[in-house]
């Protein structure tokens, strides 16, 4: 079969290639730009990206392990509001008392690029093509054909097309599909500064510091090598912020949280509107959006950046079934299906949220207990937006997917599957049918101890959950209760499998068998083995039989827009 085509080589495209290759499948890569970019013009424009503790793993399982190396994580988040500190959260390990919390991975686009690059790089399944810009695309039955401008000017021929090629995609418009959204919801300053600030590893939160107008806010997030990202809240519509101004806001904050104007230098700086859009496609025929070509968001706190590796992932997964075993309608219309209605609601969130904690919400209503319920709702919806977490910025759950069962009902029952309630064939987990797994601690077949996490990416995983198996040796485990029938169901499975066991997986029996999608995301969770349901789940996870011929939709061609 012919290559994937990828237009765009920013974070998105690259991570999509990257797990294309991983699954062997060869990609062309289109890159406008003559080549990588140059560090010190992104320190000149400072562009930075906030990761999650599952998408930095999604990274590290892609083959970059550097990506805490090119970032830094945090030792805590503080927000504070005027002279108060209304919530703080500290970073690290489980303790007696709390919980483990994860720091993100806080890193510039510049050096995400460049790990990503360095990845790719020598890969033989992976081509980037730069000072290449698509400028027609035409579709038939067994592919299509994406003609480029630039010194590369020719056509080249792929199984399936995916834009990655930013806000203003050119794909987008070759396709003639809609992006309709919100202009300006937010608009920020933006510097990067070399300087030490009190708490080197906390970043923070400053709404109305003292001595600035009612509504201000203003964020200091660290970076490596000393440096620190600060983001000014600007007033929607107004004049650009002059070099004095911004000089003026710096030495105000800094006396703020030092003291005085300690000593700083200022690497660069930018400011920009943040806008929200959702396209109203991500899928046509051959051709899929991604990324920033499919979707804008940014307000409180929210990372464009990340969404669309989650958009890589998971339609990385499909496109790799499609291409070596062939797909049916149902997994393909299935990347719209689920990514679509996830950035859709972390996009209606962020707006019934924005009227709370902005200029004339309650924040400014607060006048007799900083502590009150409301304004520490407020500060706690804030600072999850910030940290990847919250109805605003959680990673999201599929269940309303074609690929997704229902729920269970409580009490071991669900309708899932045809089944009725009190069914013992359907097991209730702390995840829900379409939810991230929680990564656990795993033992393979061949007696290989790892975590969850890292065998996700290639294939289903079946995981049993059985107390008492870490103790014992595998050769004896492999052949006691259900192993030898669940392995030989496995087997049988219409996409490949790997068999795991686990000692246990919250909110789960003993007994329990865990159906887990390429990306993490949970098919269903049963009690026992019943080969003909496991067959027929995981059947549900690839969109039930293959289609062998190609994927049909309306003709597709375009010209330059």
């Amino acid at each position: 079969m012919d290559p994937v085509i990828v237009a765009g080589a920013g974070p998105v495209g690259l991570a999509l290639a990257l797990a294309l290759a991983k699954r062997g499948v060869p990609t062309i890569v289109l890159d406008e730009a003559e080549g990588p970019a140059d560090a010190r013009d992104d320190l000149r424009h400072p562009r930075t990206t906030v990761l999650g503790a599952d998408t930095a793993a999604l990274l590290e399982r892609l083959g970059y392990p550097q990506v805490y190396a090119d970032g830094t994580t945090w030792t805590g988040w503080r927000t504070l509001r005027r002279r108060q500190e209304v919530l703080r959260v500290d970073f690290g390990p489980a303790s007696d008392d709390e919980p483990a919390r994860p720091s993100p991975v806080h890193i510039s686009q510049h050096r995400l690029e460049r790990g990503l690059r360095q990845t790719l790089h020598g890969h033989g399944l992976v081509r980037i093509v730069t000072g290449s810009r698509v400028d027609a695309v035409d579709e038939d039955a067994t592919g299509v054909t994406v003609h480029t401008r630039g010194a590369d000017r020719t056509w080249w021929r792929g199984s399936y097309l995916v834009g990655c090629d930013g806000p203003r995609s050119t794909v987008r418009k070759l396709l003639a599909v809609r992006f309709p959204g919100k202009t300006a919801v937010d608009r920020h300053a933006v510097a990067a500064l070399r300087v030490e600030l009190p708490e080197p590893g906390v970043a923070l939160l400053h709404r109305d510091p003292p001595g600035a107008g009612t509504g201000q806010e203003v964020t200091a997030r660290p970076l490596p090598d000393g440096l620190w990202r600060f983001d000014w809240l600007l007033p929607a519509r107004g004049d650009l912020l002059t070099a004095d101004e911004l000089v003026t806001r710096i030495r105000s904050i800094l006396t703020t949280w030092c003291g005085s104007v300690v000593p700083y230098e200022l690497a660069g700086s930018a400011e920009y509107p943040v806008h929200q859009r959702l396209a109203r496609r991500w899928r046509v025929g051959r051709t899929f959006l991604a990324g920033d070509a499919a979707h804008l968001m940014g307000a409180l706190g929210a990372q464009g950046v990340e969404e669309g590796l989650r958009d890589a992932e998971n339609l990385s997964w499909k496109l790799a079934l499609a291409w070596h075993e062939g797909a049916s309608e149902t997994l393909l219309d299935s990347y719209q299906a689920e990514r679509r209605e996830a950035v859709g609601a972390r996009l209606r969130a962020t707006d019934q949220a924005l009227p709370l904690v902005r200029a004339g919400g309650t924040w400014n209503t607060v006048r007799h207990s900083l502590l009150s319920g409301s304004a520490r709702g407020h500060a706690e919806l804030l600072t999850d937006s910030h940290l990847g977490r919250g109805s605003a910025a959680s990673p999201p759950v599929y269940g309303r997917s074609p690929l997704a069962l229902p729920a269970p009902r409580p009490g071991g029952g669900g309708s899932g599957g045809g089944k009725t309630a009190g069914s013992p064939l359907v097991a209730t987990c702390a995840t829900p049918p379409g939810g991230l797994v929680v990564d656990v601690p795993v033992t393979a077949l061949d007696g290989t101890v790892g975590r969850l996490r890292d065998r996700l990416g290639q294939n289903l995983l079946v995981m049993l959950i059985a107390p008492g198996t870490g103790v014992w040796d595998s050769r004896h485990w492999l052949t006691a209760g259900l192993m030898p029938r669940l392995a030989s169901a496995v087997a049988a499975l219409p996409m490949s499998a790997e068999l795991l066991v686990a000692e246990s997986y919250p909110g789960a029996t003993a007994h329990s068998v865990l159906l887990i999608r390429p990306d993490g995301h949970l098919v269903t969770a049963m009690v026992g083995c019943r080969p003909a349901e496991l067959y027929s789940y995981a059947d549900l996870a690839r969109g039930g039989p293959p289609h062998r011929t190609a994927p049909q939709d309306e003709p597709v061609s375009g010209r330059t827009p």
